[in-house]
């Protein structure tokens, strides 16, 4: 009964561990995201910055598995090349060794030096509680919850490591340690594939090889009996790594994680056999059956990286052939090929790196805003000559914008289950907003290209007055859609802020327009039908400039979180007359574009 409450304690301090792994690396990677994804779009083409990249990388963020899967996610949406990357996929499997060599203060002797008692994992756990505690509770900024998360999560890992190092120690007086790793010197191929399932089952050789270093403790490990473990760990995590890099993947992006089996396979082959030759040699006599400690498992961790990589390197051509070679290409329809390379960007590989996500719903999104706009102008030209062409390549546009708003709708929800920190919340609920509105302005456009082959039907047309009042009401939306592309673009308030004055004007004109209907209505100049098409067409106008009204609020809110929650008093407020630049820019637009209106009545005259 006592072995099983041992064996509890020591299963409770590998969760703590592995959870505060987890949370340490989340944390890392949620703050420095958007660092990490600026640096990997800016990589040369030079390999050997290339691996220094993959190095840095993982040692910040504590994964190599999310290096990878953040390269494979770039490499599918062509920000970089399959062979850009292959230099951070052999960085990052020497960057996944730092974790070993901060583990390794387990082996921290202060020798009655109280400086270094600080270092040791029993005062650094309690000491990085209380600090990142106080970040979380008392210190209120954009970056204290995340560095406070981070604190916590290395707090948690030492603790769970030092809960571990003392079941194990307890363990130890039982044989139970001696007996099973004896056993794995005398067959390493059993100690290699126990690596594999291990590191398979954890999706971390990180977390893998830091358990291994808790058992070191015990002073029963010896380098005969964990050397094939820890290349049989390098194999495991590989292959989650490419599991995961295949998922909704294009066979680009597919082949970084085939890359990275293919070099841990050849990094498992140049271990074993070299192992085997220099133990031959008797060079290897001195540690063999010697006891490794925390630290010896470090360093033996990362010699085995870093010589594999140096030696690897001039294989990385090889890799990529043969990669080409396992994962063939799809072809595609050319008709949809843009649309599909675009969308196939929203892939899941990015849900660890928020910012990477957003970034790919953001291209998407502006792509929808220039069809949008593109449509739109496509459809006042149905109305003014009628074009069968141009109908259908509005139809076959507004079915991309359709598939477009329903993916990125899709990928936003499921990313949102990813996401905690408060500014991405933001740009969730910005992009929420406005993937629905850019929808709405291609239906607003095809409703236009509707009254055009309405009109063409019929075998009829706008009077003179009503076309020439039309290119006024054009001019005025073009100049509307142009600051809400801005606006969302570039996150440009002050081309939100022009938006409304202009909306206001629209307003004004629709109601001007109406009354020179009826009065053409009247005069019977225009047709029942017609009045009703150009009612209909004027309804639309004014749908697409409340449209951009909302693109507008939506980025002044994000700009000023303040008014997050007081947008529809903001916007009564101006149109109120209580904001001296709204109302002088109201006024100028007003003149301008009623002057331009009452020109195109007397050029028709």
């Amino acid at each position: 009964m006592k072995l099983f409450f041992n064996f509890l304690t020591l299963l409770g301090g590998l969760a703590m561990f592995l959870y505060g792994m987890r949370m340490m690396g989340d944390g890392l990677k949620e703050s420095s995201s958007g660092t990490l994804k600026r640096a990997l779009e800016k990589l040369t083409n030079h390999p050997v910055k290339a691996f220094l990249l993959g190095v840095v990388s993982t040692a910040v963020i504590q994964s190599s598995t999310a290096t990878i899967v953040i390269t494979s996610g770039l490499v599918g949406a062509g920000i970089i090349t399959l062979r850009q990357s292959l230099g951070i996929i052999i960085g990052a499997n020497v960057g996944t060794t730092v974790t070993g060599q901060i583990i390794r203060l387990l082996d921290l002797n202060t020798s009655g030096a109280s400086i270094l008692e600080i270092f040791k994992p029993s005062s650094l756990a309690p000491i990085a509680l209380i600090f990142g505690i106080v970040l979380i509770m008392f210190v209120k900024s954009k970056s204290s919850d995340k560095i406070g998360r981070i604190s916590i999560g290395f707090g948690i890992l030492f603790m769970g490591l030092l809960t571990m190092t003392d079941a194990v120690s307890i363990l130890t007086k039982t044989g139970l340690i001696d007996s099973l790793f004896s056993r794995l010197g005398e067959t390493p191929v059993l100690g290699y594939l126990i690596g594999v399932a291990v590191s398979f089952m954890l999706q971390s050789s990180s977390a893998t090889i830091g358990i291994l270093q808790a058992f070191s403790t015990s002073g029963l490990l010896h380098f005969n009996e964990i050397y094939a473990v820890l290349v049989g760990i390098y194999l495991g995590d590989c292959v989650t790594t490419a599991i995961v890099c295949n998922i909704g993947a294009k066979p680009e992006a597919k082949r970084v994680g085939i890359v990275n089996i293919l070099f841990n396979l050849s990094e498992t082959a140049v271990i074993l056999l070299g192992v085997i030759v220099i133990h031959k040699t008797g060079l290897l006599d001195s540690i063999w059956d010697q006891p490794i400690f925390s630290g010896g498992i470090a360093n033996t961790n990362t010699v085995f990286n870093l010589s594999c990589a140096v030696l690897l390197f001039p294989l990385l051509p090889v890799y990529e052939k043969l990669s080409r070679r396992i994962i063939k290409d799809i072809p595609q329809q050319s008709n949809v090929q843009g649309r599909d390379e675009l969308l196939s960007t929203l892939t899941p590989v990015f849900f660890s790196t928020p910012a990477l996500a957003f970034g790919r719903s953001y291209e998407v999104l502006t792509e929808m805003l220039r069809l949008a706009k593109l449509n739109i102008n496509r459809a006042f030209d149905v109305v003014a000559k009628y074009d069968a062409k141009t109908v259908r390549l509005i139809e076959e546009t507004e079915d991309d914008i359709d598939i477009m708003e329903d993916r990125v709708s899709n990928y936003l929800v499921q990313l949102s289950a990813h996401i905690s920190d408060p500014l991405h919340i933001e740009i969730m609920n910005h992009y929420c907003s406005v993937v629905t509105e850019f929808e709405r302005l291609g239906d607003h456009a095809m409703n236009i290209a509707e009254v055009g082959t309405a009109l063409h039907e019929r075998n009829t047309a706008f009077s003179a007055e009503a076309l020439e009042e039309l290119k006024v009401v054009r001019e005025l939306i073009n100049r509307i859609l142009d600051y809400g592309d801005q606006a969302f673009r570039k996150r440009d308030e002050a081309a939100a802020r022009h938006i409304e004055p202009l909306e206001e004007v629209v307003d004004d004109m629709v109601n001007a327009l109406k009354d020179n209907h009826l009065d053409r209505l009247r005069e019977g100049t225009c047709s029942i039908f017609t009045g009703t098409e150009f009612l209909n067409m004027l309804s639309d106008v004014e749908r697409i400039s409340d449209i951009c009204s909302n693109i507008g609020v939506a980025t002044v809110a994000r700009t000023q979180p303040e008014l997050k929650h007081q947008v529809h008093d903001y916007v009564s407020t101006l149109h109120a007359g209580h904001n001296e630049d709204f109302n002088r820019e109201y006024q100028q637009a007003h003149d301008r574009y009623f002057k331009l209106l009452a020109d195109a009545e007397e050029k028709v005259k």
